[in-house]
């Protein structure tokens, strides 16, 4: 299965003033439809997968980031019948759900480190940071 498309449809980003509680941050993905659908650069049918992506920061009372959008898969039949068979009963498939949540993720957390750095919101996942490594003798 090939990933051929990514959009966002929806940014959203809310800040207060400050908070007088510890800081606890929360990630989570869903999905919001998987559907059939085709698209002018392929002849085969390709599945269309709309889901959100949200950064909580005490459970929204401090801040809250979401991102909404959609990404377009190009399934062999087979992933076809499995995805879509699954999506009745409103499951994704492990084999399919694990690769998709971490490409999702992979591009959201970009946008997402953009957006904290602009509102000046503490990073939802920490930076590898330098250190000197004392010379071996």
């Amino acid at each position: 299965m090939q990933v051929i498309g990514f959009n966002l449809t929806k940014i959203l980003i809310e800040r207060q003033e400050k908070t007088d509680t510890k800081l606890e941050i929360q990630q989570n993905i869903g999905v919001d439809d998987i559907s059939k659908d085709s698209i002018d650069i392929s002849k085969e049918e390709v599945i269309k997968i709309k889901f959100n992506y949200t950064v909580d920061y005490n459970k929204g009372e401090f801040a809250k980031i979401e991102l909404k959008g959609q990404v377009i898969l190009l399934p062999t039949k087979d992933e076809l019948k499995q995805i879509t068979k699954s999506w009745d009963d409103k499951q994704i498939p492990e084999n399919i759900k694990l690769p998709l949540f971490n490409f999702i993720k992979s591009k959201c957390d970009v946008k997402t480190l953009s957006l904290e750095d602009e509102f000046a919101l503490p990073l939802h996942i920490p930076f590898p940071k330098l250190a000197i490594k004392p010379k071996e003798e």
